[in-house]
C-alpha cells in the first residue's frame, strides 16, 4: 500500500523519483506526487490518477529541476482520492515536506491541538498533521524535531522528510511500515520496497522500528529515537533487475504465471539432497520436530489459502493437528498456545501488517515462529525465529500467482520433512513423493501451453455476474484461491463453497446460465463432488470441471473439462490452480480491466 521514493545526489531527482514510483505501482494507489528542492525553494506537483498524469504534468520530471526530492503514490485511507489529499504534504510556509505510508491513529487529537495553535489544514489526511507538528517542533535541528514527533505519534508510519533549511539532507523514519535505504554511485535513495532501487543499487539497509536515517549525497547515518548514532549492516539483493520488468509479456501477471515452473523448481531444488529433504534454515532438531503438538498457519489473502491447502497436507502426512487462521482474526482472539506449538507465518512481502502483528504477539508468549516469506530481509524474515525463503523473485502484479505457488512448495517440503522425522511415512514413500514433486514444473509448463483453449472458454463469460467454485478437501482450498483470483482482477462477484454445503442454502443462488467451476482432484472425494455437479447442472448451471487425466466420467455432467496431469494427491493444487489463474486472467483482459493493478487493491497491505 502506498509507495515512497526519495533521492539525493548528483543527478536530477525528479526523473529518478518518477522511475522509482513506477516500480511501485503494483502496490496499489489512486494519486501521486513529487517534491524537489530547486536550489531556492521546494517545488511540488501532485495529482489524482495514475503516474502517467504526473509524468505529463512534469514533462517526465524535466519541469522540476533539482537533485534532492521525495515522491509518493497514495492509496486513500484518510480522505477521498483528490489532488489536495495526495502526498507530499507541506507545513504552513512550504519549508518542510513529508511523504507517509501508514496510519496515524491519534491524528484527530493532534489536529485539534494544532488548530488551536493557529495551524490551518488543506487536506483531510492524517499526514498533514505530521508536517505541521514538525513545523511546531522545528528549531533548526531536524533530528531533534523528528524524535519529538515520534514521541507524539501513535500508529504506523514510514516517512520521507525534507527541510528547506537543510537542502543537502533527506530524512527517513520507520515504525511498523516498511522502508529501505541504499547508496548508489551517484547518490542515496529511500524507498518502501526493493524494486524501486534495484536499477541503482543492490546493497540496501532495512530500517527497523524507531530508527531514523539522515541521507546525504555521500552516504547515510543511522540514529535511534534517543538521537544516538547506531551502526547497521547492508543486505545484498540477489534479484535479477530484469525480473522486475515485463520482458515482452503484455502484463506482469501473465509473465509471473509463466515463471511459476522456474520459481517452483528454485524453491525445492536446493532443499533436496540424496533422496532426502534438507531445510537447514528450519533450525529445528529431529527431536524438536517430534515434540510438535500443534501447528498454526497464520496468513492473509492468498497466503491464507495456501495454509488451507497445507492443513490437509500436514495432517494427512505428518499427523499433526493444524489450525489455519486469518492473521487479522488470530491476533485478536487470544489463541491457546503452549511450548509444543509451532506458528508458521506466511507472507509474500514479509511486511503484511496483520501477519507481522500476529508474529509479535506470538513471540511475546515465547512461542517458536517460522516465517515463510519471499522478500529477503523483510520484517517477518528478521523477526521470526527462523525463516524459509520461497525464492519467487519480485512479484509485481497485485494478484499473486508465482508467490502463491512457491508458498505451497515450501509447505509441502515442511510437511514431508515432518512426516519422515516423526515416522509417519517411510523412506520409500518419501522418495516417490519427491519424484512427483520434481515433475511439477514440467507439468505446469504443459498446462500453461494450453492457454488458448482456456481463453476461448473465458471469453464466453465476460458478462457473468456471479460465479461459484466448489470442491471438497484440498479442492475446496483450490476453489477459495480460484474465486479470489477471479473477483480481484475481473470484479465479477465470485464465491467458493465446500461442495457438501450446497444444500445448506448456496444452491438457491444457482439459476440458468450460472457458471459453477467444480474442482475434482481428490480420488476419495470424486464421487461426492460429482453428485454436487449433477445438483447444480439440473438447476441450470453451466459447469466447468477441473479434474485429473483419466476422470472422463465428469464429461457427462460438465460443459467444459480441464484435465491436469496425475500427481500425488497432496500436490494437486499446484497444477489445478494454473488453468484457473489463466481463466481469471483472460476474463479480466476480455473485460478491459487493469489486470496488474486492480482497483482499490494493494500488493503489500501494510496497514490494518
Amino acid at each position: 500500500m502506498c509507495g515512497i521514493v526519495g533521492y539525493i545526489g548528483e543527478e536530477q531527482a525528479a526523473p529518478i523519483l518518477l522511475d522509482g514510483l513506477s516500480k511501485l505501482e503494483y502496490r496499489g494507489y489512486d494519486s501521486a506526487g513529487v517534491a524537489v528542492y530547486n536550489g531556492e525553494e521546494i517545488q511540488m506537483v501532485k495529482s489524482m490518477g495514475r503516474l502517467k498524469v504526473l509524468n505529463e504534468l512534469t514533462h517526465d520530471g524535466a519541469m522540476l529541476p533539482g537533485t534532492v526530492g521525495i515522491g509518493h503514490t497514495r492509496w486513500a485511507t484518510h480522505g477521498v482520492p483528490s489532488d489536495a489529499n495526495a502526498h507530499p504534504h507541506l507545513n504552513k510556509t512550504g519549508s518542510i515536506v513529508v511523504v507517509h505510508n501508514g496510519i496515524i491513529e491519534n491524528y484527530v487529537k493532534l489536529k485539534q491541538q494544532l488548530t488551536r495553535r493557529g495551524y490551518e489544514f488543506r487536506s483531510e489526511t492524517d499526514t498533514e498533521v505530521v508536517a505541521h507538528l514538525l513545523d511546531y517542533y522545528y528549531r533548526g535541528n531536524p533530528l531533534e524535531a523528528i524524535t519529538r514527533l515520534m514521541h507524539r505519534l501513535e500508529g504506523s508510519y514510514a516517512f520521507g522528510i525534507m527541510f528547506q533549511d537543510h537542502p543537502d539532507e533527506i530524512y527517513a523514519v520507520r515504525k511498523d511500515s516498511p522502508l529501505i535505504v541504499g547508496h548508489a554511485d551517484t547518490g542515496s535513495l529511500i524507498a518502501s520496497d526493493v524494486p524501486a532501487v534495484l536499477k541503482y543499487t543492490r546493497s540496501v539497509y532495512f530500517i527497523e522500528n524507531g530508527e531514523i536515517v539522515r541521507l546525504t549525497r555521500e552516504g547515510m547515518q543511522f540514529y535511534n529515537i534517543d538521537e544516538e548514532e547506531i551502526s547497521k549492516e547492508p543486505v545484498t539483493i540477489a534479484w535479477d533487475v530484469n525480473a522486475a520488468e515485463k520482458g515482452g509479456y503484455e502484463h506482469f501477471m501473465l509473465k509471473e504465471m509463466y515463471e511459476q515452473p522456474k520459481v517452483v523448481r528454485d524453491t525445492f531444488s536446493p532443499r533436496l539432497k540424496n533422496g532426502d529433504i534438507v531445510i537447514e534454515e528450519l533450525g529445528m532438531t529431529d527431536q524438536e520436530i517430534r515434540d510438535i503438538g500443534k501447528l498454526y498457519i497464520v496468513a492473509c489473502g492468498s497466503a491464507y489459502h495456501t495454509g488451507m491447502t497445507c492443513k490437509y497436507v500436514f495432517e494427512g502426512l505428518a499427523r499433526i493437528p493444524v489450525e489455519v487462521d486469518l492473521a487479522s482474526e488470530f491476533r485478536y482472539r487470544n489463541p491457546i498456545l503452549d511450548e509444543k506449538t509451532l506458528v508458521i507465518i506466511v507472507s509474500q512481502s514479509g511486511e503484511t501488517a496483520d501477519s507481522l502483528a500476529a508474529l509479535r504477539e506470538v513471540k511475546k508468549r515465547g512461542i517458536r515462529v517460522l516465517g515463510i516469506v519471499n522478500v529477503v530481509g523483510s520484517s517477518i524474515a528478521r523477526e521470526a525465529d527462523n525463516v524459509m525463503y520461497t525464492w519467487a523473485g519480485p512479484e509485481i502484479a497485485v494478484a499473486t500467482t508465482k508467490a502463491y505457488s512457491t508458498q505451497l512448495i515450501a509447505q509441502y517440503l515442511l510437511a514431508m520433512k515432518f512426516a519422515k522425522v516423526r515416522g509417519e511415512i517411510s523412506q520409500e514413500t518419501l522418495e516417490v513423493m519427491l519424484e512427483d514433486l520434481e515433475r511439477l514444473p514440467e507439468q505446469m509448463e504443459m498446462l500453461l501451453s494450453n492457454k488458448e483453449r482456456i481463453q476461448r472458454f473465458a471469453n464466453r463469460y465476460l458478462a457473468a455476474k456471479d460465479v461459484f467454485f466448489i470442491g471438497r478437501g484440498i479442492d475446496y482450498a483450490i476453489s477459495m484461491e480460484s474465486s479470489l483470483k477471479l473477483k480481484e482482477i475481473s470484479y465479477i462477484h465470485s464465491e467458493a463453497y465446500a461442495a457438501g454445503e450446497l444444500k445448506h442454502g448456496t444452491i438457491s443462488l444457482i439459476e440458468d446460465g450460472t457458471l459453477v467451476a467444480a474442482v475434482l482432484t481428490q480420488e476419495d472425494l470424486f464421487k461426492k463432488t460429482m453428485s454436487n455437479m449433477v445438483e447444480v447442472k439440473t438447476r441450470g448451471a453451466c459447469v466447468l470441471a477441473v479434474t485429473v487425466v483419466g476422470n472422463t466420467e465428469v464429461e457427462k455432467n460438465a460443459d467444459y473439462v480441464i484435465y491436469i496431469p496425475k500427481t500425488n494427491q497432496y500436490f494437486t493444487n499446484s497444477l489445478a490452480i494454473i488453468p484457473l489463474q489463466l481463466f481469471a486472467y483472460y476474463v479480466s483482459i476480455g473485460k478491459g480491466c487493469d489486470v496488474d493493478k486492480p482497483r482499490n487493491l494493494a500488493k503489500s497491505v501494510t496497514v490494518e
